[in-house]
């Protein structure tokens, strides 16, 4: 089995480490070789994030080039536009449809991109657009849009729900683990 390629993209503080180490620990349960990147931007609040997972048979390095995901994973609408050169023909983008005002906009020295979902769409790219965020508040914190996200991801996998949670539960504390599984149940049927 080839190689396969997902990036996972947002901004800091928004949880795209945990999705990765999600998806990352399913996916080893699974048999597969795992490699998961370390986090590159600024992941400090507010800074914008990738990581990259990658997964087959065997893998030899955890970086994925431009043209090369099979998916993006984004945590933001801007974050989306950003990383669609990495994405590879008839890969997908799912997207939360937030946007959260980078420091130029935050500063006045720059206006946040108008029509973005509109622009995705008309580059061909197959988006998958969702409001992530007021799923994640439906179940019980703003925070869990990560987990939401991961479910809308896997409605594209082969894995049971019942694998899924599996990895929720050995990746969130207990006392949060109600409320994410209520996230992932939001975020696989919507």
């Amino acid at each position: 089995m080839a190689a396969k390629n997902i990036m996972i993209v947002g901004v800091g503080g928004q949880g795209t480490l945990l999705a990765s180490k999600l998806l990352g620990r399913l996916l080893l349960g699974k048999g597969f070789d795992v490699k998961v990147s370390e986090v590159h931007g600024m992941s400090q609040r507010g800074g914008s994030v990738v990581t990259y997972v990658r997964w087959g048979e065997k893998v030899y390095s955890p970086i994925i080039d431009k043209g090369q995901a099979d998916a993006i994973l984004s945590f933001e609408l801007l974050e989306a536009a950003r990383w669609t050169e990495y994405l590879k023909p008839g890969g997908r983008l799912i997207t939360n449809t937030q946007q959260i005002n980078p420091m130029p906009v935050i500063t006045g020295a720059a206006a946040y991109p108008e029509n973005l979902e509109e622009k995705l769409r008309g580059l061909g790219i197959d988006l998958d657009a969702v409001d992530a965020l007021s799923l994640a508040e439906e179940a019980g914190s703003s925070k869990a849009v990560n987990i939401v996200l991961l479910g809308r991801l896997s409605k594209w996998f082969d894995f049971t729900e019942a694998e899924w949670l599996e990895a929720i539960e050995q990746s969130v504390p207990p006392k949060f683990l109600e409320m994410n599984k209520k996230a992932f149940a939001l975020g696989r049927a919507c």
